[in-house]
């Protein structure tokens, strides 16, 4: 029997096609999906997407996707699925494709393991204390130096790492945390004791974790209810030198309280998402000596963009052979999630 090929349309910018879709991944999307690769929409008014849309079956999103609304949903008539190769789709997702029983699905488990593997690596490197080594290393060079006197209290054994939401990145942390001699607390006001145990964490209180924590690391959603919980009053309970890691958004956490404690020297950061996304020129911590500043580069990255395009694919497949989504998207669980 013939393979059913869904008819297809791709919405993001155009520019970022073949960031997404290599070759070998271009050839594995055309077996489950019948699609024109050079229309490719980012309007959905543009002229030229119009047929393709009202064809469209299944609409393959990606950065850059125009939203879903009435509007282009009243132009797509034939417009069953949204498969959306990147995390979040509250941006792409309006009312009016759940008010229509659109399925949705997204590549966001996908997106939370390049997320996880960096956060995993960062932990280890702060309690390693490699940026002081690093600086210190330059100064001396060509010099002997006793190492093991100078840094003596470092390492990462039997050090507290906390976990702040125990979202799909935030188990994947802790599963690949788990082999270390670490202990690990998890705050997250959706997850019991038993939960928490299994996942091989003790669950505490929000101000415990700030207090007990060597290295925190975020990975709540950004909610209303979660806006700045990292608050001048929190930070104040972190002890000496621990490090505060945040690779999920900038706005969980009081911008100008952080870098008040981090250019007085008492806390360490490696902050990979700010608010704004792009800090001023003359921001102090693009220049902090115990800050490692990064420009969002957590999550999928170069050839892991790959990653959720072969996950996009497969859910493709499975629409095309009658099954439900693997990675499915519920209205209900949107209030709570990234």
């Amino acid at each position: 029997m013939p393979v059913r090929r869904p008819r297809t349309l791709l919405a993001m910018a155009p520019e970022l096609l073949p960031r997404l879709l290599d070759d070998a991944t271009a050839r594995r999307l055309h077996e489950v999906a019948a699609l024109d690769p050079e229309c490719v929409a980012d309007d959905f008014g543009r002229p030229g997407v119009a047929a393709a849309l009202a064809e469209a079956e299944v609409l393959l999103t990606f950065w850059g996707a125009p939203p879903v609304d009435a509007r282009a949903l009243a132009a797509a008539p034939r417009l069953k699925a949204v498969v959306h190769a990147a995390g979040s789709v509250k941006h792409l997702v309006t009312d009016a494709c759940w008010d229509r029983g659109i399925t949705v699905s997204s590549a966001a488990l996908a997106n939370s393991l390049p997320v996880a593997e960096y956060t995993v690596a960062m932990v280890l490197l702060s309690n390693k204390r490699v940026l002081d080594l690093r600086e210190e290393y330059r100064r001396v060079r060509g010099l002997r130096h006793d190492w093991h006197q100078r840094y003596g209290h470092v390492g990462n054994y039997r050090r507290t790492v906390g976990i702040i939401g125990a979202s799909r990145i935030g188990r994947r942390v802790i599963a690949l945390l788990r082999p270390y001699d670490l202990e690990l607390l998890v705050y997250d006001p959706y997850l019991s004791e038993r939960q928490a145990q299994r996942l091989g964490a003790r669950v505490v209180g929000l101000d415990e974790l700030c207090r007990a924590s060597d290295v925190i690391s975020l990975h709540a959603p950004a909610l209303p209810e979660t806006r700045a919980m990292i608050d001048r009053r929190r930070l104040a309970l972190m002890r000496d030198d621990a490090t505060l890691i945040n690779t999920a958004r900038g706005s969980l956490v009081d911008g100008a309280a952080l870098t008040e404690e981090l250019a007085s020297g008492r806390l360490r950061a490696v902050i990979d998402v700010t608010e704004p996304e792009v800090l001023p020129a003359d921001s102090p911590l693009y220049d902090l000596p115990n800050v490692l500043l990064t420009p969002h580069i957590a999550g999928s990255l170069g050839n892991e963009l790959h990653r959720m395009a072969d996950s996009a694919i497969a859910e493709i497949a499975r629409y095309a052979a009658g099954l439900p989504f693997a990675h499915g998207v519920r209205r209900e669980d949107l209030d709570r999630t990234a």
